[in-house]
Protein backbone atom coordinates (compact mmCIF):
# COMPACT_ATOMS: atom_id res chain seq x y z
CA UNK A 1 0.00 0.00 0.00
CA UNK A 2 2.82 2.40 0.74
CA UNK A 3 4.13 2.09 -2.39
CA UNK A 4 1.39 2.47 -4.40
CA UNK A 5 0.50 5.69 -2.72
CA UNK A 6 4.35 6.42 -3.02
CA UNK A 7 3.95 5.80 -7.22
CA UNK A 8 0.92 7.33 -8.06
CA UNK A 9 1.86 11.25 -7.09
CA UNK A 10 4.63 11.23 -9.37
CA UNK A 11 2.63 12.09 -12.85
CA UNK A 12 0.50 14.79 -10.89
CA UNK A 13 3.56 15.86 -9.26
CA UNK A 14 5.03 16.03 -12.62
CA UNK A 15 2.15 17.29 -14.22
CA UNK A 16 1.83 20.36 -11.42
CA UNK A 17 5.70 20.95 -12.27
CA UNK A 18 4.76 21.08 -16.16
CA UNK A 19 2.12 23.38 -15.80
CA UNK A 20 4.30 25.69 -13.54
CA UNK A 21 7.28 25.60 -15.67
CA UNK A 22 5.07 26.71 -18.74
CA UNK A 23 3.15 29.50 -16.62
CA UNK A 24 6.63 30.87 -15.83
CA UNK A 25 7.42 31.02 -19.35
CA UNK A 26 4.20 32.44 -20.67
CA UNK A 27 4.49 35.43 -17.61
CA UNK A 28 7.98 36.01 -19.07
CA UNK A 29 6.69 36.17 -22.95
CA UNK A 30 4.12 38.68 -21.54
CA UNK A 31 6.77 41.09 -19.99
CA UNK A 32 5.72 43.70 -22.75
CA UNK A 33 1.71 43.53 -22.31
CA UNK A 34 2.03 43.24 -18.25
CA UNK A 35 3.61 46.49 -18.61
CA UNK A 36 1.32 47.67 -20.85
CA UNK A 37 -1.36 47.01 -18.42
CA UNK A 38 0.83 48.37 -15.13
CA UNK A 39 0.68 51.80 -16.81
CA UNK A 40 -2.67 51.89 -17.92
CA UNK A 41 -3.65 51.04 -14.03
CA UNK A 42 -1.10 53.54 -12.52
CA UNK A 43 -1.92 56.49 -14.89
CA UNK A 44 -5.57 55.55 -14.14
CA UNK A 45 -5.23 55.85 -10.50
CA UNK A 46 -2.56 58.52 -9.69
CA UNK A 47 -2.36 61.42 -12.32
CA UNK A 48 0.95 62.04 -13.60
CA UNK A 49 2.04 65.86 -13.86
CA UNK A 50 2.88 67.75 -16.99
CA UNK A 51 1.73 66.34 -20.26
CA UNK A 52 -1.70 63.94 -20.88
CA UNK A 53 -2.02 60.59 -19.25
CA UNK A 54 -2.05 59.38 -23.25
CA UNK A 55 1.34 60.61 -23.72
CA UNK A 56 2.79 59.19 -20.49
CA UNK A 57 1.71 55.99 -21.94
CA UNK A 58 3.56 56.36 -24.88
CA UNK A 59 6.85 57.24 -23.27
CA UNK A 60 6.55 54.53 -21.22
CA UNK A 61 5.97 52.18 -24.20
CA UNK A 62 8.77 53.61 -26.20
CA UNK A 63 11.18 53.60 -22.96
CA UNK A 64 9.88 49.25 -22.47
CA UNK A 65 10.79 48.81 -26.11
CA UNK A 66 14.24 50.29 -25.85
CA UNK A 67 15.02 48.40 -22.60
CA UNK A 68 13.88 45.07 -24.45
CA UNK A 69 16.31 46.00 -27.33
CA UNK A 70 19.08 47.34 -24.84
CA UNK A 71 18.42 43.89 -22.38
CA UNK A 72 18.63 41.67 -25.57
CA UNK A 73 14.94 40.93 -24.79
CA UNK A 74 14.31 41.55 -28.14
CA UNK A 75 16.46 41.12 -31.34
CA UNK A 76 16.27 43.98 -34.02
CA UNK A 77 14.43 41.67 -36.36
CA UNK A 78 11.77 41.21 -33.86
CA UNK A 79 11.94 44.93 -33.40
CA UNK A 80 11.26 45.53 -37.51
CA UNK A 81 8.05 43.04 -37.06
CA UNK A 82 7.17 45.05 -33.87
CA UNK A 83 7.21 47.59 -35.57
CA UNK A 84 4.88 46.54 -38.39
CA UNK A 85 2.43 45.49 -36.39
CA UNK A 86 2.87 49.11 -34.97
CA UNK A 87 1.57 50.60 -38.33
CA UNK A 88 -0.98 47.85 -38.91
CA UNK A 89 -2.74 48.45 -35.30
CA UNK A 90 -3.01 52.59 -35.67
CA UNK A 91 -3.67 52.14 -39.11
CA UNK A 92 -6.75 50.04 -37.97
CA UNK A 93 -7.16 52.36 -35.02
CA UNK A 94 -7.75 55.24 -36.87
CA UNK A 95 -10.09 53.54 -39.71
CA UNK A 96 -12.46 51.97 -36.47
CA UNK A 97 -12.79 55.33 -34.76
CA UNK A 98 -13.30 57.36 -37.68
CA UNK A 99 -16.47 54.70 -37.46
CA UNK A 100 -16.84 55.21 -34.28
CA UNK A 101 -16.07 51.59 -33.35
CA UNK A 102 -14.73 53.38 -30.25
CA UNK A 103 -12.76 56.14 -29.10
CA UNK A 104 -10.07 57.88 -27.27
CA UNK A 105 -11.79 60.57 -25.66
CA UNK A 106 -9.22 61.60 -23.23
CA UNK A 107 -6.73 64.53 -24.46
CA UNK A 108 -3.25 63.88 -25.93
CA UNK A 109 -0.36 65.84 -27.53
CA UNK A 110 0.60 62.97 -29.50
CA UNK A 111 -2.78 61.91 -31.60
CA UNK A 112 -2.84 61.14 -35.30
CA UNK A 113 -6.68 61.92 -36.39
CA UNK A 114 -8.16 61.32 -32.79
CA UNK A 115 -5.92 58.08 -32.35
CA UNK A 116 -3.27 57.97 -29.41
CA UNK A 117 0.14 56.89 -30.94
CA UNK A 118 0.46 54.49 -27.83
CA UNK A 119 -2.58 52.54 -29.13
CA UNK A 120 -0.19 50.97 -31.47
CA UNK A 121 1.74 49.15 -28.84
CA UNK A 122 -1.24 47.30 -27.76
CA UNK A 123 -1.31 45.57 -31.05
CA UNK A 124 3.05 45.66 -30.84
CA UNK A 125 2.48 43.68 -27.52
CA UNK A 126 0.91 41.01 -28.97
CA UNK A 127 3.53 40.36 -31.66
CA UNK A 128 5.96 40.75 -29.16
CA UNK A 129 4.50 37.81 -26.94
CA UNK A 130 4.16 35.72 -29.93
CA UNK A 131 8.23 36.21 -30.35
CA UNK A 132 8.64 35.65 -26.81
CA UNK A 133 7.08 32.94 -26.73
CA UNK A 134 8.35 31.57 -29.68
CA UNK A 135 11.89 31.77 -28.50
CA UNK A 136 11.69 31.42 -25.22
CA UNK A 137 9.03 27.19 -25.85
CA UNK A 138 11.40 26.44 -28.69
CA UNK A 139 8.02 26.39 -31.15
CA UNK A 140 8.64 24.90 -34.20
CA UNK A 141 5.36 24.17 -36.66
CA UNK A 142 4.56 21.10 -38.72
CA UNK A 143 2.75 21.00 -42.09
CA UNK A 144 2.76 24.68 -42.78
CA UNK A 145 0.65 25.69 -45.81
CA UNK A 146 2.19 27.00 -48.70
CA UNK A 147 3.55 30.81 -48.47
CA UNK A 148 1.19 31.94 -51.03
CA UNK A 149 -1.59 31.00 -49.29
CA UNK A 150 -0.59 32.24 -45.66
CA UNK A 151 -0.47 35.55 -47.19
CA UNK A 152 -3.72 35.64 -48.94
CA UNK A 153 -4.81 34.40 -45.88
CA UNK A 154 -3.79 37.53 -43.57
CA UNK A 155 -4.64 39.87 -45.81
CA UNK A 156 -7.81 38.87 -46.37
CA UNK A 157 -8.73 38.94 -42.40
CA UNK A 158 -6.81 42.64 -42.38
CA UNK A 159 -8.88 43.92 -44.84
CA UNK A 160 -12.38 42.33 -43.44
CA UNK A 161 -11.98 44.15 -40.75
CA UNK A 162 -12.58 47.33 -42.84
CA UNK A 163 -14.96 46.01 -45.45
CA UNK A 164 -17.32 44.93 -43.08
CA UNK A 165 -18.45 48.47 -42.43
CA UNK A 166 -19.39 48.61 -46.46
CA UNK A 167 -20.35 45.54 -47.15
CA UNK A 168 -21.02 41.76 -45.24
CA UNK A 169 -18.89 40.55 -42.58
CA UNK A 170 -17.27 37.59 -43.75
CA UNK A 171 -15.56 36.69 -40.36
CA UNK A 172 -17.14 33.86 -39.78
CA UNK A 173 -16.26 32.55 -43.30
CA UNK A 174 -12.70 33.52 -42.63
CA UNK A 175 -12.89 31.26 -39.21
CA UNK A 176 -14.01 28.30 -41.72
CA UNK A 177 -11.13 29.35 -43.76
CA UNK A 178 -8.46 29.37 -41.30
CA UNK A 179 -9.97 25.37 -40.06
CA UNK A 180 -9.33 24.29 -43.37
CA UNK A 181 -5.77 25.96 -44.11
CA UNK A 182 -4.43 24.76 -40.92
CA UNK A 183 -6.74 21.29 -40.88
CA UNK A 184 -3.09 19.69 -40.32
CA UNK A 185 -0.93 22.17 -38.86
CA UNK A 186 0.42 21.63 -35.28
CA UNK A 187 2.18 24.15 -33.33
CA UNK A 188 5.05 22.21 -31.43
CA UNK A 189 6.21 23.95 -28.25
CA UNK A 190 8.88 22.50 -25.37
CA UNK A 191 8.40 23.24 -21.78
CA UNK A 192 10.85 22.13 -18.78
CA UNK A 193 12.76 19.91 -21.60
CA UNK A 194 9.56 17.77 -22.94
CA UNK A 195 7.93 18.57 -26.71
CA UNK A 196 4.52 18.60 -27.06
CA UNK A 197 2.08 19.38 -29.96
CA UNK A 198 -0.93 20.66 -30.31
CA UNK A 199 -3.75 22.21 -33.77
CA UNK A 200 -2.54 25.30 -34.83
CA UNK A 201 -6.51 26.41 -34.57
CA UNK A 202 -6.88 25.51 -31.26
CA UNK A 203 -3.98 27.62 -30.41
CA UNK A 204 -5.05 30.72 -32.01
CA UNK A 205 -8.46 30.53 -29.88
CA UNK A 206 -6.69 30.03 -26.70
CA UNK A 207 -4.74 33.12 -27.57
CA UNK A 208 -7.70 35.62 -28.77
CA UNK A 209 -9.74 34.27 -25.72
CA UNK A 210 -6.94 35.70 -23.41
CA UNK A 211 -6.77 38.74 -25.44
CA UNK A 212 -10.47 39.12 -25.01
CA UNK A 213 -9.59 39.02 -20.93
CA UNK A 214 -6.51 41.60 -21.19
CA UNK A 215 -9.20 43.67 -23.52
CA UNK A 216 -11.52 43.70 -20.61
CA UNK A 217 -8.70 44.78 -18.38
CA UNK A 218 -7.74 47.78 -20.67
CA UNK A 219 -11.09 49.18 -21.53
CA UNK A 220 -11.59 48.94 -17.63
CA UNK A 221 -8.90 51.13 -17.22
CA UNK A 222 -9.67 53.47 -19.80
CA UNK A 223 -7.32 52.45 -22.61
CA UNK A 224 -10.04 52.84 -25.24
CA UNK A 225 -13.83 53.49 -24.54
CA UNK A 226 -16.68 51.39 -26.56
CA UNK A 227 -20.03 53.07 -27.31
CA UNK A 228 -21.66 50.91 -25.15
CA UNK A 229 -19.30 51.89 -21.81
CA UNK A 230 -19.39 55.37 -22.15
CA UNK A 231 -22.14 55.70 -19.22
CA UNK A 232 -20.52 52.84 -17.23
CA UNK A 233 -18.20 50.58 -18.04
CA UNK A 234 -19.39 47.01 -18.79
CA UNK A 235 -17.82 43.68 -20.06
CA UNK A 236 -16.92 43.63 -23.68
CA UNK A 237 -18.96 41.95 -25.71
CA UNK A 238 -18.23 38.20 -25.77
CA UNK A 239 -18.54 38.43 -29.89
CA UNK A 240 -15.03 40.47 -29.59
CA UNK A 241 -13.59 37.59 -29.22
CA UNK A 242 -13.77 36.31 -32.80
CA UNK A 243 -12.10 39.49 -33.85
CA UNK A 244 -9.39 38.90 -31.51
CA UNK A 245 -8.90 35.38 -33.03
CA UNK A 246 -8.63 36.91 -36.48
CA UNK A 247 -6.50 39.86 -35.77
CA UNK A 248 -4.64 37.02 -33.53
CA UNK A 249 -4.19 34.65 -36.99
CA UNK A 250 -2.92 37.62 -38.72
CA UNK A 251 0.11 38.35 -36.22
CA UNK A 252 1.21 34.91 -35.64
CA UNK A 253 1.23 34.41 -39.75
CA UNK A 254 3.67 37.40 -40.02
CA UNK A 255 5.76 36.27 -36.91
CA UNK A 256 5.79 32.61 -38.23
CA UNK A 257 6.81 33.81 -41.75
CA UNK A 258 9.98 35.59 -40.42
CA UNK A 259 10.68 33.03 -38.44
CA UNK A 260 10.84 30.40 -41.16
CA UNK A 261 12.74 32.30 -43.62
CA UNK A 262 15.54 33.06 -40.25
CA UNK A 263 14.83 28.92 -39.46
CA UNK A 264 16.50 28.18 -42.68
CA UNK A 265 19.68 29.10 -41.43
CA UNK A 266 20.08 27.35 -38.64
CA UNK A 267 20.74 23.85 -38.17
CA UNK A 268 17.61 21.18 -37.15
CA UNK A 269 16.65 19.68 -33.82
CA UNK A 270 18.84 17.10 -32.91
CA UNK A 271 16.67 13.40 -33.21
CA UNK A 272 17.24 12.77 -29.84
CA UNK A 273 14.58 15.90 -28.78
CA UNK A 274 12.67 15.57 -32.18
CA UNK A 275 11.99 12.19 -31.18
CA UNK A 276 10.95 13.11 -27.27
CA UNK A 277 7.51 14.92 -28.61
CA UNK A 278 4.32 14.40 -26.15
Amino acid sequence: MTSLLSMQPRPVKRGLLQLVCFGREQALSCVFPVVIFASLALTKLIPLPWIPRYDWLLLICLAMQWWMVHAGLETRDEVKVITLFHLIGLALEIFKTHMGSWSYPEEGYFKVFGVPLYSGFMYASVASYLCQAWRRMNVELVKWPPFPVVVTLAAMIYLNFFTHHYWIDVRWWLSALVLLVFWRTRVIYEVGGTRYRMPLALSFALIGFFIWIAENIATFFGAWEYPDQAAAWQLVHLGKVSSWLLLVIVSFLIVATLKRVKGRQTPALPKEIAGHEQ
